[in-house]
């Protein structure tokens, strides 16, 4: 498959990530507008081997630590393989765990991931990209989800997660087929880190729908 940093060569992924991993440290972050996070990926089939697929996902949860985020998927490093992390050790106060379903999550590795909504309740909260850094917009999406997949040793995924966990996996899933959280977002509330620091850090965005004039979903 080409890469899309050298889209006339035909390198496979195996060496594209082997050149990554080859530097010490956290990996870059692709931000908005590189082509690779508009492609739907390329479903995980063993195109790494088990050696290479550890040392991977070691890097993008350091990646994700560093950045700090609580996921990370492979596209945003350049890859577009469907492999994504996830980790939230969710240090918010009460009022914020208690209003957006902030659970701590433990590290999980995300293979092939699809999720499903489960009911038709939303939620709508700020939420932001490490590929769009420095803002943040209010995007309603489904409260609760079934993930199906796999993890990093093959083993079956079929879970349901709520609240704040609920919208990391879909926030990082959608990265695999080419989705940011901007397509999904109110764009009349998109807010720099400042402006969302100073004006709209309230456990809810219903303050900022009043002020910047957007609807949350009822």
């Amino acid at each position: 498959m080409a890469s899309e940093r050298d889209p006339g060569t035909t390198r496979p992924l195996s060496d594209q990530v082997e050149e990554l991993l080859s530097h010490d440290g956290p990996l870059p972050i692709v931000a908005a507008g590189d082509p690779v996070l508009r492609r739907v990926t390329e479903p995980f089939d063993g195109q790494l081997d088990p050696a290479l697929l550890a040392r991977f996902v070691a890097a993008l949860r350091e990646t994700m630590h560093a950045a700090p985020g609580v996921g990370l998927a492979a596209p945003q490093v350049g890859v577009p393989l469907r492999i994504a992390v996830i980790e939230d050790p969710a240090p918010v106060p009460d009022e914020v765990r208690l209003t957006r379903g902030r659970e701590p999550q433990p590290f999980r590795v995300l293979v092939n991931p699809s999720y499903e909504p489960v009911g038709p309740a939303r939620a709508a909260f700020f939420e932001g990209c490490l590929s769009v850094p420095g803002w943040q917009a209010v995007v309603a999406r489904a409260a609760q989800v079934r993930l199906l997949g796999q993890d990093e040793n093959g083993r079956t995924l079929d879970e349901v997660f709520t609240g704040w966990p609920a919208r990391i996996v879909q926030h990082e899933t959608d990265h695999l087929d080419g989705t940011l959280y901007l397509d999904r977002a109110e764009l009349r509330s998109l807010s720099s880190n400042e402006a969302m620091a100073e004006r709209w850090a309230q456990p809810t965005p219903a303050h900022a729908a009043t002020a910047l004039g957007f609807e949350l979903p009822g």
